[in-house]
C-alpha cells in the first residue's frame, strides 16, 4: 500500500511557502493584526488548531498502512498488536480467518462502507473549521461595519458650523473620522486573516482527503484480491430476484464449504503426518527385531560355547581335586567372574530391549489412536 510520505510533503512544503510569505510580508500583516487583536487571534488560533489536526489525520494513516502490510506478510508479531481505531472491524472479521482469507461481496461492501465512514467523520472536523474561519472573517467585516456606521453617525451629529471657523471645523471632522477608519480596518482585517486562513486550511484538508482516498482505493484493491463473487448478484437484476435471506443462506453455505475444505485440507496433512510417523516406526521396529536376531544368535553362540566349556570345566575340576596348583585356581576363579560379568551384561541388554520395544508400542498406539480420533 502507499504511504502518504508524499502528501505529507507537500503540506510541509505549502506550511514552509506561506510562513516565508510571512516572513516578507510581516510588517503590514502585524498592522492588521494590531486593528483587532482580539477577533484577529481568534481566527489565527483557529487556523493553529486545523493545521495540527489536518496533520494527525494525515499521520493516523501511518499506523493502518503498517498494520495492513503486517497482515498481507503473515508477520507473527500480528497477533500481538493490537489494530488501529480505522481498522478494527476489518480485524474483528479477519481475526478468526486461519489460512486462506476469504470475503464474500456484501461482507467487502460492510467493512469499505464502515471504514468509509470513519473517514468521511475524521474530515467533518476540518471542515467546520475551514467554515468557522469564513465565518469568523465575516463576523469581523460586519463588527467593523457597525462601528464604522456608529462612529459616522456620531461624527455627523456632532459638527456644528453656526459660529465656529472652517478650520476647525475640518479639525473636528478628522478627529471624528479617525473611529470609523478603526471600524473599517477591523473590517477588512478579519476578513483577510480569515479568508486566508481557510485558503491555507483548505488546501491541507484537500491533501489530507488525497491521502485517505488513495489509502481507501489501494484497501479496497487489496480486499478485491481475495474477495468471492456472489452468483446471486446477476440474478438480483433480473424480474425473479433471489431474496436477501436466500442469498445470504447461500453465501453462509459458501462460507461453510470452504471452511469444510480447509479443515479437509488439514485433515490430510495430519493423515500424511500420521502415516510418515507409522513408516518411520516400522523402521524402528525393525532395527529392533534385527538387533534382537542379532542378540539371539548371540545368546545361541554363548550357550554353546557354555556348553563346550562344561566338560572342560568338569576336567579342569578333577584335576583341582586331584591336587592342581594355586594358578589353576585362581584362572578358574577369573572365569567365574568373567561368566558372571557376561551374563549380567546379557541379562540388562535383553531388559534394554525389551524397554525400547514396549516404548515403541506405545507411540505406535498413541498415533493410531490419534489417527482414529482424527477420522472421526
Amino acid at each position: 500500500m502507499t504511504q502518504p510520505s508524499a502528501y505529507l510533503t507537500r503540506i510541509l512544503v505549502f506550511l514552509v511557502i506561506v510562513v516565508g510569505v510571512i516572513a516578507v510580508l510581516h510588517e503590514p500583516i502585524i498592522r492588521a493584526f494590531m486593528t483587532n487583536p482580539a477577533l484577529n487571534g481568534l481566527i489565527v488560533g483557529v487556523l493553529l488548531i486545523g493545521v495540527v489536526y489536518v496533520l494527525r489525520q494525515v499521520f493516523q494513516l501511518r499506523p493502518a498502512v503498517r498494520w495492513v502490510e503486517t497482515f498481507r506478510r503473515k508477520e507473527p508479531g500480528l497477533s500481538t498488536q493490537s489494530p488501529p481505531a480505522m481498522m478494527s472491524p476489518l480485524a474483528t472479521m479477519l481475526q478468526d480467518k486461519k489460512g486462506r482469507v476469504s470475503l464474500s461481496t456484501l461482507s467487502m461492501r460492510s467493512l469499505l462502507d464502515s471504514i468509509a465512514a470513519r473517514l468521511d467523520e475524521s474530515r467533518d472536523m476540518s471542515r467546520y473549521l475551514i467554515g468557522l474561519l469564513v465565518f469568523l472573517g465575516l463576523l469581523g467585516t460586519f463588527w467593523g461595519l457597525l462601528e464604522t456606521i456608529a462612529s459616522i453617525g456620531d461624527t455627523i451629529s456632532s459638527l456644528s458650523v453656526e459660529g465656529v471657523e472652517f478650520g476647525a471645523v475640518f479639525d473636528d471632522l478628522k478627529r471624528g473620522l479617525e473611529q470609523p477608519l478603526e471600524g473599517m480596518g477591523t473590517a477588512f482585517s478579519s476578513s483577510l486573516f480569515g479568508l486566508a486562513g481557510s485558503l491555507v486550511l483548505g488546501f491541507l484538508d484537500l491533501q489530507a482527503s488525497q491521502a485517505q482516498n488513495r489509502f481507501y482505493n489501494d484497501l479496497e484493491e487489496w480486499l478485491s484480491s481475495f474477495t468471492r463473487l456472489s452468483s446471486g448478484g446477476g440474478l438480483a437484476e433480473s424480474e425473479a430476484s433471489v431474496p436477501v435471506y436466500v442469498q445470504a443462506l447461500l453465501e453462509q453455505t459458501a462460507d461453510s464449504l470452504d471452511n469444510l475444505q480447509r479443515i479437509m485440507a488439514r485433515s490430510e496433512e495430519s493423515r500424511g503426518t500420521g502415516n510418515q510417523t507409522l513408516l518411520q516406526l516400522a523402521e524402528r521396529l525393525a532395527s529392533l527385531t534385527d538387533q534382537m536376531r542379532a542378540e539371539r544368535d548371540l545368546m545361541v553362540k554363548l550357550a554353546e560355547g557354555q556348553m563346550e566349556m562344561k566338560p572342560i570345566l568338569q576336567r579342569i575340576a578333577v584335576a583341582t581335586e586331584q591336587g592342581g596348583d594355586s594358578s589353576m585356581e585362581t584362572h578358574l576363579r577369573n572365569l567365574d567372574v568373567y561368566v558372571a560379568r557376561l551374563l549380567e551384561e546379557t541379562t540388562s541388554g535383553r531388559q534394554h530391549s525389551v524397554d525400547e520395544i514396549r516404548a515403541e508400542i506405545k507411540v505406535l498406539t498413541r498415533t493410531i489412536a490419534a489417527i482414529a480420533d482424527e477420522g472421526r
